[in-house]
């Protein structure tokens, strides 16, 4: 349910004016972002007296802005009375807590336009970056660079749907099962975050808001079609009866891809349900499934994409064209006594077929008018076979998480007090193997060359405090205490002679325990109805994966238990200034320190593992990021968001083998893969009145700043700048049967920019003499580039049925 959160003491003045606001679906911002249409500030209040429901919602001055509000109030409440409720404090604990920097991306700012996949929204707000992964929807997502270096799915903070969690207890997430289509809001939330959502929230958390029934009230279907085959049928359909509301997403989405070798095929289901079985207990189901099917291109190297970006004619590997991405296989699919065959990602038939499946349930109790009990569990099971290159993962990887906590709005010493309290516990436990693919076609797969038992468990306690010691001023306490258990057991299989006599088996064990306690602390001053000040310190960390343990640098099995996990202190500094109803500014300061980063860089070619993971002793973060929301006209808007990041090791030396071991000094060089500028920004108009009511359009700007790809600072991605262009009309229909119809067109990337769209972190080399092999050697360097989307053209049709 999408509510509108303010802080005790807006009148219901305030309230009201963030409901119409809400009704508008315009951009909802909190802390440091973009501000409804229309905001209404309001005197403080007198306090209430104890024992009355104290008011959740959060206004601007308070460090929160209005948030959306559905038009049917959720279940067995209005929207005020459901707001003054300790249940939707704890609601706004995944969606904007207070002092937190955080941005709420409303539907309205993607409802108008084709939106394929997380990258489509998430870029309008600051400090996101994203990065193409492996699979037509897997998305690196990266907040304050946290999560650039990651060569596949997402690490370093945790994702919530609607709440439940879809991160796993190893700390992978993957946006694959993430259609837009069935969102409200997105919530990011920035800086570390490990006091409220524990281990890995190291850069911070999203929490997707699916649309709840009665904000559907009947059945959409739309259709996005386009550019290279792309093709998405979906359907939401939702009600509100009685106590219950329920509301049912599901998509069919297929395209051939802009790369050779990139058709896909995935469908998704999400479904969200509540039952109010008493004036106490609330009960809520959620259920997601995604099925994916895809062809995957290899990675090239910089010098490839510069011959072949899109890797057309790479149908065969003797007659392919220049620039294409190949793999050398096992013709006996065991070992070289039969020979290589170099084959292209189309001859091998690499790809990806995954699926995942949550199911989780969550029952939450009132004691009374200010206490509420929640208790949440939620089952996630990954499923996956993935012939990426010369190796095929496959495995099962079934997850549980259960949650219990308590929140209490009340007084303390006479200060208006919010009081949380929770504990959790969660455990993956899976054997996954990696095999061969030999030449044959359609992934052919040899024999076995690793086998992976791992256990990974979470739990721990976690406790907040917010208080408000002036009408003005906020304070914000919290504390997180975590302990994690991996265990692993890792096999390595060989063989020798034409035949494949198994070798002695290679077996590397890992038992690691981490205790982690991370404190934090917020203060919130409202300088008056303008002004909003805000600072913060708060820390993360995250400990390492299992199968980080047993790769070492040269891409080979072997032992790297030796990995800490990371730690960060952060410090955020902001300030919100809202002077009238048509301009907000927000700008954030930041400065983390990091212990033991975990850095992940791809492998030498030709490894049995693609990635090697190790701790930098220490880094620096810092940056600002920048928001703005301008309605400068009737009918006209323009908004922006901006991120500088300047991202160093500070120590951190690093080895490089070539025969003899050679030591270099990456102090002061550059993080590679951190874009050290990036801007979204975009002006539209919409006709309200007239004739041409409904009719709009706007044209975007994004831009992402050249980075290095290598510890050295020898090599650099190039940066871009896309123009992206949209038309759409909206009307409401008037009749028995429809409610209303959206139409759209897009144009993305106008002139055609050729660009990089990912860019892995590749190894540095060394001659036999220790020296550093330069630009012009790491740019042959391959397992890294995706080249970005030319020019396409994305038309569309949404129609509600009443």
């Amino acid at each position: 349910m999408l509510r509108c959160h303010a802080r005790r003491g807006v009148s219901i003045v305030a309230v009201q004016a963030a409901l119409l606001a809400s009704s508008s679906g315009v951009f909802a911002q909190s802390s440091n972002t973009v501000l409804p249409a229309v905001t209404v500030e309001a005197p403080q209040a007198a306090r209430p007296k104890p024992m009355t429901r104290p008011s959740r919602q959060r206004s601007a001055s308070a460090g929160r802005a209005a948030r959306p509000v559905a038009p049917t109030p959720s279940v067995g409440a209005s929207p005020q009375n459901r707001a003054q409720t300790a249940g939707a404090a704890r609601d706004g604990l995944n969606q904007a807590p207070a002092g937190q920097t955080a941005t709420t991306i409303d539907r309205s700012q993607f409802d108008n336009r084709p939106s394929f996949s997380v990258s489509d929204v998430l870029r309008d707000s600051p400090g996101i970056s994203i990065k193409q992964g492996n699979g037509p929807r897997d998305f690196g997502i990266s907040i304050r660079g946290s999560n650039a270096r990651n060569g596949f799915g997402i690490r370093n903070l945790v994702i919530f749907d609607d709440g439940f969690p879809v991160t796993q207890p190893d700390g992978l997430s993957r946006s694959d099962l993430i259609d837009p289509h069935a969102y409200g809001a997105i919530d990011v939330i920035r800086g570390p975050s490990s006091a409220l959502y524990g281990n890995y929230a190291t850069g911070g958390a999203l929490n997707f808001r699916t649309r709840p029934g009665g904000t559907i009230d009947g059945v959409e279907y739309g259709l996005d079609g386009g550019s290279y085959g792309y093709l998405n049928n979906y359907l939401a359909a939702g009600k509100k009866v009685g106590n219950f509301e329920g509301s049912l997403f599901a998509s069919d989405t297929r395209g051939d891809g802009y790369i050779g070798n990139s058709w896909f095929n995935t469908q998704t289901v999400n479904f969200l349900g509540t039952l109010k079985a008493t004036p106490d207990d609330r009960f809520t189901v959620k259920i997601i499934n995604n099925d994916l099917s895809a062809r995957l291109p290899i990675r090239q190297s910089l010098s490839q994409y510069y011959q072949n970006p899109f890797q057309q004619g790479c149908a065969t590997g003797v007659t392919a064209a220049a620039g294409c991405g190949t793999v050398r296989l096992f013709n006996n699919g065991f070992n070289a006594t039969a020979g290589t065959d170099t084959e292209t990602a189309v001859q091998a038939g690499l790809g990806r077929n995954d699926r995942r499946t949550i199911v989780g349930g969550r029952w939450e109790h009132d004691f009374d008018n200010t206490t509420t009990w929640r208790n949440q569990f939620v089952f996630d099971d990954r499923n996956i076979s993935q012939p990426t290159g010369t190796t095929s993962a496959i495995g099962d990887f079934p997850s549980y998480n259960f949650m219990s906590d308590v929140t209490k709005r009340g007084e303390i010493l006479g200060l208006e007090s919010t009081t949380f309290l929770g504990g959790f516990y969660n455990t993956l436990t899976a054997s996954s193997d990696t095999r061969n693919v030999m030449p044959g076609g359609n992934a052919t797969l040899g024999r076995i060359t690793n086998n992976l038992y791992s256990e990974t468990s979470n739990y721990g306690v976690r406790a907040r405090e917010e208080l408000k010691l002036t009408p003005a001023l906020l304070a914000v306490a919290g504390i997180g205490w975590e302990q994690t258990v991996l265990k692993g057991t890792n096999t390595a299989y060989s063989y020798s002679g034409p035949t494949g006599v198994l070798d002695p088996l290679k077996i590397t064990a890992a038992d690691r325990q981490f205790q982690n306690t991370a404190p934090e602390l917020a203060l919130l001053y409202t300088v008056n109805s303008e002004w909003l000040v805000r600072g913060r310190v708060a820390t993360g960390y995250g400990t390492p994966q299992v199968s980080n343990l047993f790769v070492t640098a040269n891409g080979q099995s072997g032992n790297n238990t030796q990995l800490q996990a990371q730690k960060n202190l952060g410090y955020d500094l902001g300030f919100d200034w809202t002077p009238n109803n048509t301009l907000k500014v927000s700008a954030t300061g930041f400065y983390e320190f990091f212990r033991d980063e975990l850095v992940s860089q791809a492998t030498p070619a030709g490894s049995p593992n693609t990635s090697y993971t190790f701790n930098a002793p220490r880094s620096e973060h810092r940056g600002i990021e920048l928001a703005a929301d301008w309605k400068f006209h009737p009918g006209w808007r323009f908004m922006a968001a901006y991120t500088y990041l300047d991202e160093v090791y500070t120590e951190y030396i690093e080895n490089i083998t070539n025969g003899a071991v050679f030591s270099f000094n990456r102090a002061g060089n550059k993080i590679p893969g951190i874009s050290p500028n990036e801007l979204t920004a975009r002006i539209g108009y919409d006709e309200f009145a007239g004739p041409l009511a409904g009719l709009g359009g706007f044209v975007e700007v994004q831009w992402k700043d050249s980075f290095y790809m290598d510890n050295a600072n020898l090599l650099k991605a190039p940066g871009y700048e896309l123009v992206n262009v949209n038309v759409h009309y909206k009307t409401d229909l008037v009749s028995d049967t429809f409610r209303s119809l959206n139409l759209f067109l897009e144009v993305r990337n106008v002139f055609d920019r050729t660009y990089v769209a990912s860019a892995n972190n590749i190894a540095n080399t060394v001659t036999a003499a220790g020296i550093q092999n330069p630009a012009s050697v790491l740019a042959n360097t391959t397992g890294s580039i995706y080249a970005g989307s030319p020019r396409l053209f994305v038309a569309g049709m949404k129609v509600a049925f009443k």
